[in-house]
């Protein structure tokens, strides 16, 4: 899915956009509106959504449809996927700094990779499932945690399929960097629907 965020007074979505701290080292984007075009339907789809502190997550405020010609799908612009554009929206407001020192620059997660579909890029993925890499894996599970939480999705099942591990080794380094205070300002109640 191809999605446009923007900031809500209409500049592009970039890691100087990304304000408020959240867990040990990202920064996010307190709101955002997101467009996505379903060229088929003929319909665009453009969300306004806003960081909850007391949630921690991501909040869709606005939810705006309209047809981009006239043989549109009549039953596609009474559907909204909120929560999809919402999940492809969210590493574009994600900052994070990937190393330490004292000028390295921020970046956001979406320009991490490429791939589609993925979060973080295979060489990240390798680094932290290595024996010994104890510091480097909690900063990825924060930034996996932080994107599916952000977004209303299963943290717990982002870090699995994106490192490539058992669903009990993903909750247990997830318990692991919520113990050491690398996951506040985020969370993720499971049992709830992802409605953005």
């Amino acid at each position: 899915m191809k999605v446009d965020v923007k900031n809500p007074d209409g500049t592009a979505m970039t890691w100087h956009s990304a304000t408020q701290p959240v867990g040990s080292a990202l920064r996010i984007a307190p709101e955002f509106v997101a467009s996505v075009v379903d060229e088929d339907a003929g319909v665009e789809t453009t969300i306004e959504a806003h960081y909850n502190t007391d949630e921690g997550r991501y909040i869709v405020t606005t939810i705006l449809n309209r047809a981009t010609r006239p043989d549109f799908d009549h039953q596609a612009l009474r559907r909204t996927a909120s929560a999809a554009i919402v999940q492809a929206a969210v590493p574009n407001c994600i900052a994070v700094r990937l190393s330490d020192e004292p000028d390295s620059t921020w970046t956001t997660i979406a320009d991490l990779t490429s791939t589609e579909g993925r979060i973080i890029p295979p060489w990240m993925a390798a680094t932290a499932v290595k024996r010994g890499m104890k510091d480097e894996r909690m900063e990825v599970v924060e930034i996996l945690y932080g994107a599916a939480a952000l977004a209303g999705t299963p943290p717990v099942r982002a870090v699995q399929v994106e490192l490539d591990i058992p669903h009990r080794t993903a909750s247990d380094w997830i318990k692991k960097a919520r113990d050491a205070g690398r996951l506040e300002g985020m969370s993720y109640t499971v049992g709830r629907q992802a409605d953005g």
